[in-house]
């Protein structure tokens, strides 16, 4: 089934991009219930204010042989790709007109799991990465900031992104913002978040 074309969401600076209905609510169900059930869920360990913690979410790594990725000093090696992701992959790639090789899914069990403050610039991902953002499952809020502060203010832009929502986020959007998903006192159900990205070889990140 086609996706909803993709509309642009003026942030200065920016290339960002979401439909809000990207899948229909009956393959969007579908589709969450199936990788709640079917992905290798594991807590992965990042370092933050120094020590190493447990992440406040479950995650997954997947993507093609060679994209291991290293993210808060941590390494990752790639699971294979389900079925039913390969071909998602082909669809999200044409929505976005970008070429994708891993994906890193998320798993925010309730309200209490979340995501801090970080960009995805990590040295892997090139200097102008597109990042590919579907969302499954319960309404979050997704906030974007500059990474450097004008006047000692930085400005908050909040997205909400709903169940089938796809966002791309491309050009200077990673050097110049970071973003998070706060932690929500309602009682809310899961939320599946798969970030679709493409990972250099460390001789291309480099080069």
């Amino acid at each position: 089934m086609q996706g909803q074309v993709l509309q642009v969401i003026a942030l200065p600076g920016a290339e960002l991009q979401l439909a809000a209905h990207w899948l229909d609510g009956a393959e969007a169900d579908a589709l969450l219930a199936e990788l709640q059930g079917s992905i290798p869920w594991e807590i992965h360990r990042i370092r933050m204010f120094g020590r190493e913690v447990d992440s406040p979410r479950l995650s997954c790594w997947i993507g093609d042989p060679g994209t291991g990725y290293t993210y808060s000093r941590t390494r990752f090696e790639p699971n294979p790709w389900p079925p039913l992701m390969a071909s998602l992959r082909a669809r999200v790639e044409t929505a976005c007109a970008a070429r994708f090789n891993s994906v890193l899914a998320n798993l925010y069990r309730d309200g209490r799991d979340s995501m801090g403050w970080h960009s995805d610039n990590e040295p892997e991902l090139g200097a102008r990465p597109v990042i590919a953002s579907l969302s499954l499952g319960a309404v979050r809020t997704f906030r974007l900031r500059p990474r450097a502060a004008v006047a000692g203010r930085r400005e908050v832009r909040a997205l909400e992104l709903p169940h089938g929502s796809l966002l791309c986020m491309g050009g200077d959007t990673q050097r110049l913002y970071q973003h998070d998903l706060p932690k929500v006192h309602a009682a809310i159900g899961a939320r599946i978040n798969l970030t679709f990205r493409y990972v250099h070889s460390t001789e291309q990140a480099l080069s």
